[in-house]
């Protein structure tokens, strides 16, 4: 079934790692698992977990002006806490905190996304198995696995009815537009019974986008953090944080610069996925005022270059501009990033189609440009005039390049 076209035009998403791991600031759920925090000292932030400023309204209304189409909010991770007053599983923060998050995206226009662990560090039947093929001597972590001759065949039938209970609570209140799974390497599909899980979200969602961590009814490849040097094929999304923390953490002030930002983001549409962007709220709700600053100069910078970045296509492969690039969906229109100021004329190579007119998108300036070279098959280099200073933009400047057709590309190695 081909992905819903929302996803592949969205380009930005918002992804929210929220939960009682902010009132400490610790790493949520690695840090009792790897036995950084004690697992009764991290527990313990359930009970000063207020959410007290929260205003999901807030969230959306500055998800829109980052330019996000949609957001993507940690409802359970692994250490089990629900986000919500789930009747399933003991542990959860005592009232709804994802209801008042769907409305305010939708009053929006924003899709709604919500992540879900497959596992559960906190529940009594979740250490239950093993991953097959895994050598009987193998240990993992108290909190995943069982030894070997401690398996329970019964507990984690109970596991995967606490689970599915869950998750058709999720499904039936909230109808979301994207599924997030996590978790996905410490079980095998069949234990996770992947297919009939799929199926009871469809069978509220029809429409819904699963994450690649959905293993064969994944729709979209995942990257995170590591932005990826030759993009996946077909649709995918990188996951990035702002600083270098998923949730809330009190010493982490390394944030990413509104430059890199955009860096990240355009490389990742020219190659043809999304950027789902990370934001940590504390634990009362509202969001980092350095956080917030760098989803507005992002929202800024895509409110000016809006027609090189919603609905288009993946760009030119490396090798043809240094820098990413976009393609409009009629696939007549080129749109080039550059990240510097260029001093002197700068040449595009390998393009088979004409050029009719080079603009910088924004001003409108018009640009002089001419091809030189060719042989045979072998198109020449397409060498444009550098933009006046005046036009160009203080983050990443783009020129747009109507073409007389289609775009046609030359990928061979020239006449020997």
């Amino acid at each position: 079934m081909a992905i819903q076209p929302w996803f592949t035009d969205a380009k930005l998403g918002i992804f929210v790692h929220w939960g009682i791991y902010a009132v400490d600031g610790v790493q949520e759920s690695w840090s009792f698992y790897d036995d950084i925090v004690p697992y009764d000292r991290y527990m313990s932030q359930l009970d000063r977990f207020t959410a007290a400023r929260y205003n999901p309204r807030d969230w959306a209304r500055l998800f829109a002006r980052a330019g996000a189409r949609y957001a993507v909010l940690t409802s359970r991770h692994h250490d089990g806490v629900a986000l919500w007053d789930s009747a399933h599983g003991r542990l959860n923060v005592g009232r709804d905190l994802i209801t008042g998050y769907a409305d305010a995206l939708r009053e929006e226009g924003l899709k709604v996304g919500l992540y879900y662990s497959h596992s559960d560090w906190s529940h009594p039947d979740y250490a239950s198995t093993r991953r097959p093929g895994r050598p009987p001597e193998q240990e993992d972590n108290r909190y995943s696995e069982a030894a070997a001759e401690c398996e329970d065949p019964a507990a984690w039938e109970r596991f995967i009815a606490y689970r599915d209970g869950q998750i058709r609570e999720l499904a039936e209140r909230h109808r979301p537009d994207l599924m997030w799974f996590d978790g996905e390497w410490e079980r095998s599909e069949e234990q996770w019974r992947i297919r009939e899980l799929a199926a009871l979200v469809r069978s509220h969602a029809p429409d819904v986008v699963f994450n690649a961590r959905m293993l064969s009814e994944g729709d979209y490849a995942t990257p995170e953090q590591g932005a990826p040097v030759v993009p996946p094929d077909g649709p995918w999304e990188l996951c990035l944080t702002i600083n270098d923390s998923w949730g809330f953490q009190h010493h982490d002030h390394h944030h990413k610069s509104v430059d890199q930002l955009i860096r990240y983001f355009t490389e990742t549409i020219g190659g043809g996925g999304n950027l789902l962007l990370d934001v940590g709220p504390r634990e009362d709700g509202t969001v980092p005022a350095e956080q917030a600053e760098r989803l507005e100069g992002l929202g800024d910078w895509i409110g000016r270059h809006a027609e090189a970045v919603y609905g288009t296509l993946r760009g030119l492969p490396a090798g043809h501009h240094h820098g990413p690039s976009t393609l409009s969906p009629d696939r007549r229109t080129l749109y080039l990033t550059l990240f510097d100021a260029p001093r002197a004329a700068f040449g595009v190579r390998g393009l088979r189609s004409g050029v009719r007119r080079v603009t910088v998108l924004g001003s409108g300036r018009e640009l002089g440009h001419r091809v030189v070279g060719g042989l045979h098959e072998a198109p020449g280099v397409l060498w444009i005039d550098p933009p006046a200073p005046a036009d160009l933009d203080p983050h990443a400047t783009v020129l747009a390049l109507e073409l007389d057709g289609e775009l046609e590309l030359y990928r061979g190695a020239g006449r020997s």
